[in-house]
């Protein structure tokens, strides 16, 4: 099949690097490739198949002519991607996808100690005052989302040398290539899909916990918040990590004109979430320092991450639908 492919690419070598060119080549290659496979499961040999591809391959005159394909350069191309940067661009996506869902996870996790260290306190620890406690819990929550902004940052550079890929779409794929990507994306989706689950599930199951563990005593609640933060954390790392390696793959089979209404849902729902978790984190503090409702204000992050979850899972609907 290399054979196929070396012998078609040295026939295209000389002729204008336009869309239509490539698209003319990439529609080739699918046609000889089919032809080949079925040249091989009717028993022909390598060297058989091979031979019987190219000798009915034509004049490649004929063929352009035969597709109405313009000999002129186009003055705007996209970039036709190789296998080496694409390959450098799902490994930056999986390195960008763990440090944000690390730095996602360090916001969940800075709240669970908190909570964790008023109940420590709660339950009998008198070596520390609550108003200590409640100091020392915020220097952590904070110091956990300072990492974690450091992180979102770092990840964002990261990514940023392939902003068009993800968010301009600015570019193109041979037809073998953009087999390979599809390959390797059908490989990750059952992977993908047991982790979605798993991901439910932990988010199903961390409020079970709380509930339990107050059904047998009540003083256990603040140990039993943190445990169902700590689960949701999980998942919430779970979500992004392979929600961003999957993505990185349908980025890369999408076309400009699907990218152009994403950018759109992208920038809407950046700006919102933007707004939202600083105003979730504002809320949390006050009710928490002014009214001293550490026990139960809490709540504000699932809650917040199920009717954004709804948000974002609508407005695309309706973005698409449209």
């Amino acid at each position: 099949m290399n054979t196929i492919i070396n012998y078609l690419d040295n026939m295209f070598a000389s002729l204008p690097k336009s869309a239509e060119m490539r698209h003319l080549r990439d529609e080739l290659l699918a046609n000889m490739e089919e032809k080949y496979h079925e040249l091989k499961q009717v028993g022909k040999t390598e060297n058989e198949a091979v031979g019987i591809v190219i000798s009915e391959f034509g004049n490649i005159d004929e063929i352009i002519e035969e597709f109405g394909v313009s000999l002129e350069e186009d003055r705007v191309t996209n970039p036709l991607l190789t296998e080496v940067e694409v390959e450098e661009y799902l490994n930056t996506t999986r390195k960008s996808g763990r440090w944000i869902g690390i730095g996602v996870t360090l916001c969940i996790l800075g709240a669970a100690m908190l909570v964790l260290l008023l109940g420590v306190i709660e339950n009998g620890y008198n070596e520390i005052s609550s108003e200590t406690g409640t100091y020392l819990g915020l220097i952590v929550l904070l110091l956990f989302v300072a990492i974690a902004v450091g992180l979102f940052i770092y990840a964002g550079m990261k990514l940023e040398k392939y902003k068009f890929i993800s968010f301009e779409g600015d570019f193109d794929l041979s037809m073998d290539l953009k087999n390979k990507v599809r390959a390797k994306k059908d490989a990750f989706q059952s992977t993908y899909m047991i982790v979605m689950i798993v991901g439910v599930i932990l988010i199903i199951f961390s409020p079970i916990v709380l509930f339990t563990m107050m059904a047998f005593n009540e003083n256990t609640a603040n140990f039993g918040v943190c445990i169902m933060l700590v689960l949701v954390s999980i998942a919430v790392y779970l979500f992004v990590y392979f929600g961003n390696v999957y993505a990185a793959y349908e980025k890369l089979l999408r076309g400009k004109s699907k990218r152009t209404n994403e950018r759109e849902e992208d920038r809407v729902i950046g700006a919102v979430a933007s707004i939202i978790w600083p105003l979730v984190v504002i809320i949390f503090l006050i009710s928490g320092l002014v009214y001293d409702q550490w026990h139960i204000n809490w709540i504000v992050f699932p809650v917040t991450g199920l009717l954004f979850a709804m948000f974002s899972g609508a407005y695309s609907i309706l973005v698409r639908k449209d």
